[in-house]
């Protein structure tokens, strides 16, 4: 098994000399790029070539001269003159002819094209960054094209820009300038889009079409943006501002964009002199961190092309920083962190790195375990490691905590975790030791003196003092350990500990030591004695509500007696069922009538008040009695259910509302005219057809102040039955109130119809699950021996 690991991590060891390798050529390569697209540059310079014909014509002359790439470039660019502008125009070289199609000079003793670049060219190459490029750009084209600022943007790769350089502006602007979201009417968004240049030559018109840099926009009465090409397309924008008017001028566009072009290389080769400047830092931080103790790194992230970081550059680290293979201080800077600790990719400890570079708030991470191989034995150390930014990059510190050190911590956490601290005391040499939590759980400070064993009960209550001072006794004689509950008065109140002891014997069983610990349960018994509070006050009120349901069901009992059996009424057998719910100990306001009035007609009531309990039965009773009386005296359906409205709406809280179905019925005519308020739909059987009449209009009792009923009549016929019934019936939760019509349509169908049907049947089916309201149906149903005359509409408006 030590043989396959072994070889495993020398081949992996391989791949990283390999991968290694393969970034050392390409620092070289980079180093090569930078020194080539320089000369490229004072090539493009001289002969206002494009960068293609300036690469083709180095590799010519390299051919000709039989040297490399690089040395013909060292060669060209040592061949510069010195920045000084001399004083009159100078030819180009005889060796490089003037391109075809420039113009050389230009009238007026303004300076050719050639030697304009030719200036231009030879001051970039000795510019360190955008911000010294458009500075260097400023001082040129000024004379130029009268240019008063130039400003660099480059493109971000979510499609916006960022201010890199610029010059003649004030820092002010170029803040409120500095990134520009990706929005339409941005002239140097445009130019990057299409590759072309943008020229705004009339303030009004351009600044209807853009967004115009500068308060007021006629600051700058001209301007120029060209797209700079360092790659296979532009990615940088040249912005050209002039404070005179008029259109650009052939020449001065022609200059333009040779300058841009001009400035393709230079921009390319940024990154090299950045990676010297780092190089010379990193070679700084080294020297400090040969002569620091601990693992000490300095990590330089590199980014993808969208800016994520991919990996960190070790560019420093002291001598006992050491990787997974073996190399330590100076060895390992050039890796990367991924090839020198690759468990931390993906890990909390990689999000900390990133957490660190973006806030700048220094990371400390949680304690981790990680094996070590010291002496060619793997051994597993705890660490804890602290990022914190340095500039660009972060500086990463590895402590290694001591077995012991890490042990003592972890036994102080558990104690003031759980709120408990150790003690000792020595019967034979009278040393005590206390933990710092025991000082706080016994409400002592850290500087007063450890109490004596004996004299610890002096700290408990009166009523406590005698058990604890018991225990100890029977542990000091005869070793016998103890748990023992105690109080104590603090200043923040009583506070319940306890503690838990033991003694160490000698060979003889004398003890000669106790150790053990005192916790505070403070909290546990709080919440013990609220949990017990919350008990008894659940108990005593539901009590309370039990008392409330018995007196309600007697008085319901009272007000609203049920028949035994079925009753005829009218020549119309009737039967009631009342079922309250089996959910909480509250009755329902559901209830019924069924009399006779006294002109021998028969009425049915079935209603429902909002609400449980006395107040809803005692609603109940007043609607039942008082539908009775107005009905018995003479008043319509409509008129009673008018009144009833005005009941409720004039009651003692104004918040009750009921539903109900007034029902008066004409034996001499068979007709039952009925009425309505916001309560379910009759059901009614004829000659096995079920089906639910439709209801004439009516809001529920106590909605509104000026409800509107209306009411309908129904000419009943031998053998139909009636259902008159509560939401219980119907109502399931979770369950649309149209489900419930139809289930009860079709138990009805499933159950009989006429006298052959069942109500305890139809009931059983309907209510199978628990009920959740109160149940109340009156079966009304006409005899098949009734032989009057069935004659006349089924149902009439009245």
């Amino acid at each position: 098994m030590d043989r396959d690991a072994g070889a495993e991590l020398a081949a992996l060891a391989k791949v990283v000399a390999r991968q290694r390798a393969e970034m050392e050529r390409l620092r070289d390569l980079a180093a090569t790029s930078a020194v080539l697209e320089r000369a490229k540059g004072v090539l493009m310079a001289v002969t206002g070539c494009t960068p293609d014909t300036a690469h083709e014509e180095l590799l010519q002359r390299a051919k000709d001269g039989n040297r490399t790439l690089l040395e013909q470039c060292w060669l060209t660019l040592g061949a510069l003159p010195p920045k000084e502008r001399p004083a009159a125009p100078s030819a180009p070289p005889a060796a490089t002819p003037a391109p075809v199609g420039s113009w050389a000079s230009a009238p007026g003793g303004t300076l050719g094209l050639t030697d304009v670049l030719g200036h231009v060219g030879r001051d970039l190459v000795r510019v360190g960054s955008p911000h010294e490029l458009a500075g260097c750009l400023l001082d040129h084209l000024a004379p130029e094209v009268d240019a008063d600022a130039v400003m660099l943007y480059e493109r971000l790769p979510e499609g916006g820009l960022t201010l890199i350089g610029h010059a003649g502006i004030d820092p002010t602007l170029a803040a409120q300038w500095q990134h520009v979201p990706p929005v339409t009417g941005v002239p140097a968004l445009d130019a990057l889009r299409t590759g072309e240049p943008r020229w705004l030559e009339n303030v009004a018109e351009d600044r209807a079409r853009y967004l115009l840099i500068g308060v007021p926009p006629e600051r700058w009465l001209t301007r120029a943006w060209l797209p700079v090409s360092t790659g296979d397309t532009a990615s940088v924008a040249l912005g050209v501002l002039r404070r005179r008017g008029g259109p650009f001028e052939a020449r001065e566009r022609e200059l333009l964009r040779a300058v841009a072009r001009l400035c393709a290389g230079r921009l390319r080769a940024f990154d090299s002199p950045q990676d010297g400047r780092a190089a010379n830092v990193s070679q700084t931080v080294q020297a400090v961190f040969d002569a620091l103790p601990g693992a000490v790194i300095l990590l330089t992230p590199l980014r993808s092309a969208a800016g994520e970081v991919e990996d960190y550059r070790i560019d420093a680290a002291t001598p006992e920083a050491i990787d997974v293979f073996g190399r330590s201080g100076r060895a390992m800077v050039g890796s990367r962190i991924l090839e020198s600790y690759p468990s931390v990719a993906g890990e909390p400890l990689w999000q900390g790195y990133l957490q660190a570079l973006e806030t700048g708030n220094p990371f400390e991470g949680e304690p981790f375990a990680y094996q070590d191989v010291i002496g060619e034995v793997p051994v597993t150390a705890t660490y804890t490691v602290r990022a914190a930014r340095l500039g660009d990059g972060l500086v990463v510190t590895w402590l290694r905590h001591d077995p012991v050190e890490r042990q003592e911590q972890r036994l102080a956490d558990v104690q003031r975790l759980g709120n408990l601290g150790w003690a000792n005391w020595n019967l034979i040499t009278q040393e005590i030791s206390w933990a710092v939590q025991t000082y706080t759980v016994l409400g002592r400070q850290p500087g007063q003196r450890p109490v004596r064993l004996e004299r610890l009960p002096d700290l408990a209550l009166a009523e406590d003092k005698g058990p604890l001072a018991h225990a100890i006794a029977e542990l000091v004689s005869r070793g016998r350990a103890f748990d023992v509950p105690f109080r104590m008065e603090t200043t923040g109140g009583v506070r319940h500990l306890r503690m838990v002891a033991e003694a160490v014997t000698a060979p003889d069983g004398t003890p000669v030591e106790v150790h053990g610990f005192v916790q505070d349960l403070s909290a546990q018994r709080s919440a013990e004695l609220a949990l017990v509070e919350s008990e008894r006050a659940m108990l005593l009120q539901r009590g309370i509500l039990q008392a409330e349901r018995a007196l309600a069901a007697r008085l319901q009992h009272a007000l609203l007696p049920l028949p035994d059996k079925p009753r005829q009424l009218a020549g119309l057998r009737i039967e009631v069922a009342y079922l309250p719910s089996q959910t909480g100990i509250h009755v329902g306001g559901d209830w019924f009538s069924a009399i006779e009035l006294p002109d021998s007609e028969a009425l049915f009531v079935v209603g429902d008040v909002a609400g449980h309990g006395i107040d809803a039965v005692a609603t109940m009773a007043q609607l039942r009695f008082t539908a009775k009386g107005m009905v018995s005296t003479g008043s319509s359906l409509t008129g009673a259910l008018s009144r009833l409205n005005q009941l409720l709406l004039h009651s003692r809280d104004g918040q009750t509302t009921a539903t109900m179905v007034l029902a008066r019925y004409d034996p001499e005519r068979r007709i039952l005219a009925w009425a309505q308020a916001g309560h379910p739909p009759p059901l009614l059987v004829r000659r096995g057809e079920v089906r639910f009449l439709d209801r004439p209009g009516g809001m529920l009792l106590g909605a509104t102040a000026a409800p509107v009923y209306e009411s309908l009549e129904l000419r009943l016929a031998p053998g139909d039955r009636l259902l008159l019934y509560t939401d219980g019936l119907v109502e399931r939760p979770g369950e649309g109130i149209d489900a419930g019509f139809a289930r009860l349509g079709e138990a009805v169908r499933a159950h009989g119809h006429g006298e052959s049907g069942s109500l305890d049947a139809l009931l059983a089916t309907m209510l199978a699950d628990e009920r959740r309201d109160d149940v109340c149906v009156l079966d009304i149903r006409v005899p098949l021996d009734d032989l009057r005359d069935a004659e006349g509409p089924a149902e009439t408006d009245a």
